[in-house]
This record gives C-alpha cells, structure tokens and sequence, in this order.
C-alpha cells in the first residue's frame, strides 16, 4: 500500500510544535507495518539542509506561476524515510518558521504558498510528477494541507482515497475570498457547501468536507468538535460527516523521548534506577540560575504561550503557584503580551522563576528531565505530547480535564491513589483558582516521598507508543483500498505528463 503523507512540518526537517513530532512518528511506525509511506514536505532552507541522500527529480521553470519548482528526492535524517522536498524559492526559501517572518507575522501570501504545495501533493499522488509512482492513499494534515482532498476531488478522471487529520480545529487556514483565483480551483467550489466559511477561504473546511474519511488526535477530541463549544464553526459539517470521523490518540516516540538514553541529558536514568534524574534537577536549577535544592519542589511549563493554553491564567497565577516553596521554570513562545507578562513575572521573582522565549529541543529535554512537575492547563487539547513525555521521565503532569489531556492522564485521587492507577493532577475548571487547587494537590503529594513515588512509577510505566496508533491508521487504510485499488490502474494521462515533465 502505497502512501503519500503530507504535512507542512515533520521533525527534525521543520518544527514548531506537536504537528512535526506527530509526522514524524506515525510514518515511522507505519513503515514498520510495511506501509510504503512517502513523506512530502515543503522545501524550507532548515528542510533541504537536514535532508540527506537529495537528488532532483523533477524540475520546472515555472509552476502556477509561482516561479521555478523542483521536486527534491531525499531520506529524513533520523528514520531514513523517503521524503520529497517541494522546492521553490520564492515561496519557501524564506527565513522565519514555515508560516510566519522573524518578526512573527503571518506570511500575506500563505495562501499562495499552501495552494501550490497542495497541488505539488495532489499530481505527485496521481503520478503526473513521476510515471513509476502515485498513491493509493493520500494522508494529508492539518489546515496547510486542507486543499489536497479537494483538488482530487475536483480533478476528472481516477485519483487516490483521501485521509484528513485534524490536529487543530482552531487553526482554519482562513483568507480574503479575492485570493481564490489563486488557488487553482474551479470556480463553483467557493460556496457554503465547499470551501466558504462565512465569506472567507478556509483551507480546513476544504480538507474536511471532500476527504474520503477524517480523523483527529484523540478520541475525546472527536466528540468535542461535534459541539458548539469546541466546533469552531465547524459542528455543523462535523456532525454531518461524524460517520466518517474517528479520534485515534496521537503516541510519543520513545526512540527520541527516552530518559534512559536521552543524549540531551547530564544523567540518563530510567524505572528501574531513578537516581539520575536527581542530578538532571540539579543541573538545571543550575542552567536557570537558581539555589542547587533537591527538596524544593520545580515545576515545569512548555507550551504555546497562548490563550488556547491558558498561558493568561499561567501568568496571573504564576506569585501563588510558587508561593509556597515551588520554583518555576518556562519555556516557549506565542503571542507576545503575554510572554510579556511572563518576562515580567521572572523579573519580579529571581531566583524563583525563570522564562526562556522560544523553543529549543535539547533544552526541552533537559526541563522535562529535571522538573518535578509539569503545568499543562488548556482550554481545550486535541491530544498533547508533552505530558507524555513528561509522565515518561517522571515529571507529574497538572492537566485541565480535555481532550487528550483527559485521555491520557489519571487523576491522582483517593481511588486511584489506593488502586495504584494515578499518573498526574486533573481539574476541571477554567480559572486561576481552579488550576492552583491542583497545583497545591500535587505539592501536598510531593511532599510525601513514597506516595510520591509510587505515582511517579506508574506514570513512567504508561506506554503511549506508536504502535497501537500506527495499527489504527493502518486499518483505516485497508478500509479505503477499494477505492485505492481504482485509483492504481495505470493512467496514461499520467504518464504523459510525467514525460513531459522530464
């Protein structure tokens, strides 16, 4: 079975959050089953650097009048997966991440770039790019890839079956309606019943209403989007599809994120012999300037800082989550009052909390490492990597009661403590206090050592690996085969183009 994954980030090529973990983990596991997985990726400079084994495939002078495009052949640098690189400089070639300029502002012409890289995905799988190869199933994710489904769709003639995974609802890809011209569909298919959403283009609409099946990152997550509180906009045509929507829990990749051999870390340390994280805590009270403490409980934050996040409530609790002893370490970045506010909360409280803006994946191993206890408060959360990570290097999670969050967490309660099911914190509400409560539940545990322990054991023995994940995947494949098979006759429309091509 042959697949084409498409996806605007997949670690370590292009990241900046959960997306290009999640891409990277599930092809791998995936390959494993014996799926052909091909991975496509917009050629971004930090892309064509990373990638090895790059040879051209294709070139044109002049693609939709976007400039010159190459197709570049390569494998990822960790899996050894085949990857194509779409690579045209005008669009892609640009300092920044892949959707914003160094000053963080969205690039004006991301609809522009996404419509091409859609199109480059829809031809490739149909195998006018290459006359040897096309799809039998075309994996496209989140809103940069929304417009795949729909050029097959809106394309006479055979075509792959098509998966959309949303990890994101909140993100839409949405634009102005005058940049429609530039997407190169037909006219007819901005309408409420294809790609409007209330006068705008909407890239996730598109990806939603003509994929042949939908999924997103957790089963939870699933049943929220069909309502109005977590729908966006978007319950109605959910709910419409709801037969064709399933959540598949998204899994860490314990390949990268394992305290046993994590080359990140001062200390490896595992189950079995805990020691070395004593020393991972130390060292990084060390980095962030704080007194060398081993008793003094450290809780960790790396998110978005962002309103999704609950980095406002996060901030405003900040003087009373380390007021009874606690110190606080943050990292991350989004939207720039409130990492203000977070800059501000670390000058107030030196020595006690300390904030670092950006992301950096050596420094992201390190915290989770040596915290004690990870803050992970969302108003809502498809899935969430980072307390899976984190309940593997022992580091509790405190996780609002959504998503994934909720499906993946076990709240540390009298039940579950006497059972010996306990993972980490949960609570329920959306306020400050709400969330202090927890917090002030898992210092209180903290501060009893074997409780402590026995909850911290159990939350290193969860496995969230990719295994099950990638089996899951694979069944809804094999449910679209029908369809793939259709679409794996020979097509000498095809082929034509693939010579024409060179």
């Amino acid at each position: 079975m042959r697949v084409l994954f498409a996806s605007p980030e997949i670690y370590p090529l292009a990241k900046t959050g959960g997306l290009a973990d999640v891409s990277a983990g599930l092809p791998k596991s995936l390959a494993k089953l014996d799926v052909d997985m091909h991975l496509l990726l917009p050629g971004y400079p930090s892309a064509i650097e990373a990638a090895e084994n790059k040879s051209i495939e294709v070139e044109f002078g002049d693609f939709m009048g976007a400039g010159p495009l190459r197709l570049v052949s390569a494998r990822t640098p960790d899996a050894r997966l085949p990857i194509w690189l779409a690579d045209c400089p005008p669009l892609f070639r640009r300092p920044g991440s892949p959707y914003q300029d160094r000053d963080r502002q969205d690039w004006p012409d991301n609809a522009r770039r996404f419509a091409v890289f859609n199109h480059v995905a829809a031809r490739l799988s149909r195998g006018h790019f290459l006359g040897d190869w096309r799809a039998d199933i075309v994996h496209a994710n989140d809103w940069p890839t929304g417009l795949v489904p729909a050029i097959l769709a809106e394309t006479p003639g055979q075509r792959p079956a098509t998966v959309f995974t949303i990890h994101n609802l909140a993100y839409q890809g949405l634009f102005p309606p005058a940049l429609y011209p530039q997407l190169g569909l037909p006219d007819e298919a901005f309408n409420p019943d294809g790609l409007e959403f209330h006068g705008k283009i909407s890239f996730l609409k598109a990806g939603i209403r003509y994929s042949d099946r939908l999924t997103t990152v957790s089963p939870t997550y699933a049943r929220e989007i069909l309502t109005a509180d977590y729908g966006c906009g978007l319950e109605g045509l959910l709910q419409r599809r709801a037969r064709d929507l399933v959540g598949i829990l998204n899994g860490a990749d314990y390949e990268i994120w394992d305290p046993s051999r994590d080359v990140h870390l001062p200390n490896n340390f595992s189950l079995e012999d805990i020691a070395g994280k004593r020393a991972c805590k130390t060292a990084l009270q060390e980095e962030f300037g704080f007194e060398a403490n081993l008793e003094v409980p450290l809780i960790i934050f790396i998110s978005r800082i962002t309103d999704q996040k609950m980095a406002d409530v996060v901030a405003a609790a900040l003087p009373e989550v380390i007021g009874d002893g606690a110190l606080c370490v943050l990292l991350g970045d989004g939207e720039r009052h409130l990492e203000e506010q977070f800059e501000a909360a670390a000058l107030r409280y030196p020595g006690r909390i300390a904030f670092r803006v950006g992301y950096e994946e050596p420094l992201a191993h390190r915290i989770v490492a040596g915290g004690d206890i990870l803050l992970h408060p969302a108003r809502y959360e498809p899935c969430g990597l980072t307390q899976l990570y984190a309940m593997r290097y022992g580091t509790l999670p405190v996780v609002r009661s959504t998503g994934g969050l909720r499906d993946t967490v076990v709240d540390a309660t009298d039940d579950t403590l006497s059972r010996g099911t306990a993972t980490g914190f949960m609570f329920e509400g959306v306020t400050g206090d709400d969330m202090v409560r927890c917090v002030e539940r898992a210092l209180g545990l903290y501060r009893q050592p074997l409780d402590w322990r026995k909850v911290q054991r159990q939350a290193m023995a969860q496995h969230f690996g990719w295994e099950e994940p990638a089996r899951r995947y694979l069944a809804l494949y094999r449910s679209l085969v029908p369809q793939a098979d259709a679409a794996s006759k020979p097509d000498p429309e095809a082929a034509e183009v693939a010579r024409a091509a060179g």
